[in-house]
């Protein structure tokens, strides 16, 4: 990979970490219910589905009056509006069904963490569902579970439903002969399993960041593995609510959800739990490779210096002696350096200082101190 290939990778990843920043859109002391949409908020569309055990009726795009009309006694209606641009397209579908503007401007104000809340004739959800692009964000999806409709907002297109859509099409008496409370599990539980596959992705990010390290650490991979850590961070922000959420609609005593549900929702409990604990593990694992990749870089450091030192040992005992040899004292005495007289005066002294220098060598292997292996410190 080249330079600028790594660095347009960087940069993809840092676009698709999740935001640590709370983005409120209403003025403090707003009335309750202002309804005010990102600017960057996606068109909004409608689709509607009608079915019971007989027929499916899809309408797109459909309009509040429409919906009405679509309403039809013993079956299910699921609109699904993608995009929350149109507050007045929004506001007239909440009129249309009854639902309470509280919950709307939770709708539109979609920085809400995963939740179950209950009024006198629906209750309102909300979940954390990953984004299509790709990476750690997640995007808000609102639920409002009535008697004989289920309502969705989501932010933008791209979702993890498909599947449920094809069940109703193919004529799945499971689904298709339930009420709202069992699409509103089918859609919940295609939220948080859809975390799963991310989630393997992210161990073999791991994996393969974990043998790099270890074989041979760089400081891209701390770039890297704060990135891992900070994705995960927001991974757990969005699944560690979704469980309670989930517990709390196990809990709630209302009549939208059946106890042949609540069986179903205690299974995405348990999807929750698992998750919540493959991505502590995960973090963990992420955090431990921190201190491996410094461990691994203090261990190279030391290696480092421990070459250099023994290189600097060696030639102290040199330098010591072509130091002695190298003070120009006359000859005037026999006892001022008479080596300079020696036939063979300049090979011995080259000869001593070689023989000192593998001696040192030989001594440092024997100490185990320059590859090899050493006895046991003395």
């Amino acid at each position: 990979m080249t330079t600028k290939q790594a660095r347009r990778e960087r940069a993809a990843r840092r676009r698709r970490l999740p935001s640590l920043r709370l983005e409120r859109r209403a003025a403090p002391g707003a009335a309750s219910g202002t309804l005010i949409p990102h600017p960057q908020a996606a068109a909004s569309t409608v689709r509607a589905i009608s079915y019971d055990l007989e027929a499916v009726v899809e309408h797109e795009p459909a309009t509040p009056a429409e919906l009405k009309a679509l309403r039809r006694e013993g079956a299910v209606l699921w609109v699904d509006v993608v995009g929350l641009s149109d507050v007045e397209l929004i506001r007239a579908i909440g009129e249309a069904f009854g639902l309470h503007s509280l919950a709307l401007e939770d709708v539109v104000n979609v920085h809400q963490r995963p939740k179950a809340e209950e009024f006198e004739d629906h209750v309102f959800i909300v979940v954390r569902a990953l984004d299509a692009a790709g990476g750690a964000a997640t995007e808000q999806v609102s639920m409002f579970v009535g008697p004989d409709y289920l309502i969705t907002f989501q932010e933008r297109p791209g979702d993890c439903f498909e599947p449920v859509r094809e069940r109703l099409r193919s004529q799945q008496r499971r689904v298709r002969g339930q009420g709202t409370d069992y699409l509103a599990y089918a859609l919940i539980d295609s939220v948080i399993d859809n975390f799963f596959p991310r989630l393997e992705a992210y161990g073999e990010d791991i994996e393969r960041l974990e043998a790099a390290v270890v074989a041979a650490p760089e400081p891209a991979h701390i770039e890297r593995l704060h990135g891992l850590k900070r994705e995960l961070l927001g991974l757990r922000r969005a699944i560690w609510p979704m469980r309670e959420m989930v517990n709390s609609l196990i809990r709630y005593e209302t009549p939208l959800i059946t106890d042949s549900t609540r069986i179903y929702l205690r299974d995405c409990y348990d999807h929750a739990i698992q998750l919540m604990d493959i991505v502590e593990t995960y973090r963990e694992v992420a955090s431990g490779l921190l201190d491996v990749y410094l461990s691994s870089m203090s261990a190279k450091l030391n290696e480092i210096m421990k070459v250099l030192t023994i290189i600097a040992t060696i030639f102290i005992p040199l330098g010591f002696l072509v130091g002695l040899w190298g003070m120009n004292f006359d000859r005037a005495s026999p006892w001022n350096m008479p080596e300079l007289g020696w036939r063979f005066g300049y090979p011995l002294a080259l000869g001593i200082c070689a023989l000192v220098g593998v001696g040192l060598v030989f001594y440092f292997r024997r100490k185990g101190w320059l590859g090899g292996k050493g006895g046991p410190p003395d």
